[in-house]
């Protein structure tokens, strides 16, 4: 895809205005761009498992999308989705469509690392041509900041509590982009919101053009859940690329690819400390709180240097 950045951002918003997400929500900014990349003149079909974003976008008989639209349930957004697209093939098959479609399906982290796996991991194995996007907010946002497998490590939710008893979540993050890699799908990628969305903009292209199933994961942060200032959005995304915590890279066809490399590789407490679900690891005597996530996004970095080209 040669970049124009101007062309991208004055084509038709697929996304339309008016819906009630939060002001500072990574959630419609990774939807509204990610539609962004379709060719001019294609259709969608937009599946979206429950969620926060399926709340704020969709309220029946009422959408935000200019493009097809189910709401389907937490555990069904794969399969969902391979119906309907093994449906258009059949239908384009006996000519009783000429345009083009392309499948969509959004999830949060809470519909797609955990609930919606099975659906997602068995629409991929079975070689469906569609795209699944995770905006991977890091928690249950939409019913009360429940921790979910994508919730970091430490992290302060309402089910993992810190306090006296408890320093958060004690378990690392699940890395599901990994999982999908597995899956021997033809294309895979890792992004989020950075610069110009260059890197956004180019691996929603490549995942909704190349034929088969791919898989989108974008770090998209959520200021309720996070509790950062809403304004703070773009730089807390900046600082997890920049503290390796989240790492842009492409998987093409089994071959992994970094995207970008930091000149200068932050520590991670530059990530950390804006944000208030970490706020009790910099208080005197859990030091060591922030050495050990140090040491896991070391180790994570570092597996990932000797996997990419």
């Amino acid at each position: 895809m040669k970049f124009n950045f101007k062309e991208i951002t004055s084509r038709d918003d697929h996304l339309a205005p008016g819906h009630r997400l939060c002001a500072g929500c990574g959630a419609g900014i990774a939807v509204r761009n990610v539609l962004k990349t379709l060719h001019e003149g294609d259709h969608a079909v937009i599946g979206n498992a429950t969620g926060c974003l399926e709340v704020s976008t969709y309220m029946y008989p009422y959408t935000a999308y200019t493009d097809s639209y189910i709401h389907n349930a937490f555990e069904n957004a794969g399969s969902t989705m391979s119906g309907v697209e093994t449906a258009y093939r059949v239908l384009k098959k006996r000519g009783k469509i000429d345009d083009t479609y392309k499948f969509i399906t959004f999830g949060g982290d809470g519909g797609t690392y955990d609930i919606g796996l099975q659906s997602l991991s068995g629409a991929a194995e079975r070689g469906h041509d569609f795209t699944y996007v995770c905006y991977d907010n890091g928690a249950y946002m939409n019913t009360g900041i429940q921790r979910s497998s994508a919730t970091p490590m430490y992290a302060d939710t309402t089910t993992t509590p810190t306090g006296k008893e408890s320093n958060g979540k004690p378990q690392p993050r699940k890395d599901l982009t990994q999982i999908m890699v597995a899956h021997n799908i033809p294309y895979v990628a890792q992004t989020t919101f950075l610069g110009n969305f260059r890197d956004l903009y180019l691996k929603s292209e490549k995942a909704i053009y190349t034929e088969g199933p791919t898989f989108l994961n974008i770090m998209a942060p959520c200021p309720r859940g996070w509790r950062y200032n809403t304004e703070d959005l773009m730089e807390i995304c900046r600082l997890g690329v920049e503290t390796c915590y989240w790492p842009l890279f492409e998987v093409v066809n089994g071959h992994w690819i970094l995207t970008y490399e930091p000149k200068e590789k932050l520590p991670i407490e530059d990530f950390l400390r804006p944000q208030g679900r970490f706020r009790h690891m910099f208080k005197k005597g859990n030091e060591y709180l922030i050495e050990a996530f140090q040491k896991e996004v070391d180790k994570r970095w570092n597996e990932l240097l000797e996997k990419c080209e």
